[in-house]
């Protein structure tokens, strides 16, 4: 976990605790991280669970990784550092919206183990869900929904995961997607299923 540079600072806590949010919610906080190379549906998988979600009126919202190099991190590029300050940020929105109870999710590339580990570190067990979106190089390239690939492949873009930078495997992902075997609707419920399973939407199952 990072310190804060100041000192003069103390944790001011909310009247309204984590278990009233709970009650009024019907439903529990979590961190749902979609991770997997660029065109492995991350970011299709998490829009469509996010609607499966609002339908089932839970506080929801997602964190896609193009939208918050918009504005959060408009300072940041593709070096390693910077992916690492990315993910860092990105982990700490998503612990503030997890605390407020909603169900956060993430569709980052977030290419390395050690990233994805202080994300999940920073919240609390059975909080975080690392969702792997498992799909071959040669399938994502077969998509390339943005024309990325080509690009790096050409040599126009330089450092993209999976071809000049690394993509490290989960090692133990709570949920693993199969995008290049299975529908996007499979996948969905697949989610769903699971977060039912693992009692996140426990008042709202119905």
């Amino acid at each position: 976990m990072a310190l804060p540079k100041s000192t003069n600072i103390s944790w001011d806590e909310s009247v309204i605790t984590y278990e009233d949010r709970i009650t009024r919610n019907g439903h529990k906080g979590a961190i749902l991280w979609f991770t997997g190379l660029s065109g492995s549906g991350k970011s299709t998988l998490s829009r469509l669970v996010e609607k499966e979600l609002f339908l089932r009126r839970c506080n929801i919202y997602r964190l896609d990784g193009d939208n918050v190099r918009h504005g959060l991190n408009a300072d940041l590029a593709f070096s390693p550092a910077d992916r690492e300050e990315n993910i860092r940020r990105i982990g700490e929105v998503a612990k503030l919206m997890m605390d407020g109870g909603t169900i956060c999710l993430t569709a980052f590339i977030s290419p390395y183990r050690a990233d994805r580990q202080r994300a999940r570190e920073i919240v609390p067990a059975g909080s975080f869900f690392e969702m792997y979106c498992k799909c071959s190089l040669a399938e994502c390239e077969r998509r390339d929904p943005k024309g990325l690939y080509k690009k790096a492949r050409a040599g126009e873009i330089r450092d993209f995961t999976g071809i000049d930078a690394p993509y490290e495997v989960p090692k133990s992902a709570e949920l693993v997607l199969e995008t290049d075997r299975l529908s996007p609707r499979e996948c969905v419920e697949q989610v769903l299923a699971f977060l039912q399973d693992h009692r996140i939407l426990y008042l709202n199952d119905r």
